[in-house]
């Protein structure tokens, strides 16, 4: 019988970007169950929301996750414009697909990079981070800035688009073209490439249903799902594009689908640049404050959907902001999609999803609903994990805990 060991990967990880513990149990060089902990990068931005005025609130959820740091802002202004009933113009609309689709291709190159990376083809690494550069001095030309624009506000964006500025977007979008064909052909037609993504990873459409999969994470396993399509928002019901799906739900398919978005996303990039043309008028409707109620915003992030609840009483901050990001969904499918692989595999398949752990992070208490009595406090959380420590010893005959630990 083979001896079961563990192979730790995380929290701190020269191949992780950010801080979380990946416990493979492994058999020889087979992964046979996988433990996830997370809980490093906490910082209450839910709680903190709520001392914050509607206008701070949405410089404060772009610092949720750099690289969403236009997908956390609009859906958190459309829960405050669905909140209170805020009419946005049609010219903000372009301005706000724009500036999303423009992350999303930044977001996908970045990916691509890292990918390449962990295979060890580090010039697709060097040549995806050269032209996701182009990405950025657009955003920068649009916004001012390479990361956290500070363009979406309730009511419309902070910023318009000059006119004089859109040949420069058009000549620079028309520029990354050609670059993603190359990553395209290269992803395709690279025999090594295949060899190590091919069949590695696989997370069927089933299962991909069955955790509640989002974004290419879903749409590689066939799940055509994306929010904005299926719950139009901004200006996506008003241009034409497609959703991308493939079939076998493996690392090749989760690269192919990214690279194939990034063509949709130029399209749509161009169509919003022909109608900021056309379309004339402010960029803001310019509300004084959120009417009392309740509202959610959601749109389509580079990693799915990512979503915000907003509750207002009336006054100038919300009440209570919940926020659930994509990776909350697509991280656990790696217990499907690890287990089965080698070792050396693992790093990519749990790259795969492009997780983003500063997004996810959260803490929660249970609560009565009737009384509002708190039901669970700390010291009982550790104790029902204690208590799961020593049922899993009992029933594996593993070896607990050599130090005592406090009940």
């Amino acid at each position: 019988m083979t001896k079961r060991t563990i192979v730790p990967i995380g929290p701190y990880h020269a191949l992780q970007e950010e801080p979380e513990f990946f416990k493979l149990h492994v058999e020889g060089e087979k992964v046979v169950h996988l433990d996830i902990e997370l809980g490093y990068n906490h910082r209450g931005i839910e709680k903190l929301s709520e001392s914050k005025t509607f206008e701070e609130t949405v410089f404060l959820v772009e610092r949720i996750c750099g690289i969403c740091s236009t997908s956390h802002p609009l859906a958190c202004v459309q829960a405050a414009e669905d909140a209170g009933d805020i009419p946005v113009p049609e010219r903000a609309l372009f301005i706000r697909s724009m500036v999303g689709e423009l992350e999303r291709i930044h977001s996908h190159l970045l990916w691509l990079g890292l990918a390449g990376h962990f295979l060890g083809f580090n010039t697709i690494w060097m040549w995806a981070w050269r032209f996701r550069e182009d990405v950025l001095n657009i955003l920068e030309l649009i916004t001012g800035n390479r990361n956290h624009y500070g363009m979406m506000k309730p009511g419309g964006v902070r910023r318009d688009i000059k006119h004089t500025d859109l040949p420069a977007i058009a000549s620079l979008s028309e520029g990354l073209k050609d670059p993603i064909k190359m990553f395209r052909d290269a992803v395709v037609q690279d025999p090594l490439i295949h060899a190590r993504t091919k069949g590695v990873g696989i997370l069927t459409r089933e299962m991909a249903i069955a955790y509640g999969a989002l974004g290419p994470t879903a749409r590689a396993s066939n799940y055509a799902i994306d929010v904005r399509r299926d719950h139009p928002h901004a200006a996506y019901d008003k241009v034409d594009w497609d959703v991308v799906t493939c079939e076998n739900g493996d690392v090749f398919d989760k690269a192919v689908v990214r690279i194939l978005e990034m063509f949709e996303s130029i399209r749509i990039i161009e169509q919003c640049i022909e109608q900021l043309k056309k379309i004339g008028g402010p960029v803001d409707s310019d509300p004084k404050f959120v009417a009392a109620g309740e509202g959610i915003g959601h749109y389509e992030a580079p990693r799915g959907e990512v979503f915000h609840y907003i509750r207002s009483d009336g006054s100038n901050r919300p009440i209570r902001h919940k926020v659930r990001a994509p990776s909350f969904m697509n991280v656990p499918t790696n217990r499907e999609t690890v287990i089965g692989a080698t070792v050396a595999d693992a790093t990519i398949i749990l790259a795969a999803v492009d997780p983003c752990y500063c997004c996810t992070e959260r803490m929660a208490v249970a609560v009565d609903s009737s009384s509002g009595e708190r039901m669970l406090d700390a010291r009982d959380l550790i104790r029902l994990s204690c208590e799961k420590t020593d049922r899993l010893v009992a029933d594996s005959g593993l070896q607990g805990p050599s130090l005592p630990i406090e009940r």
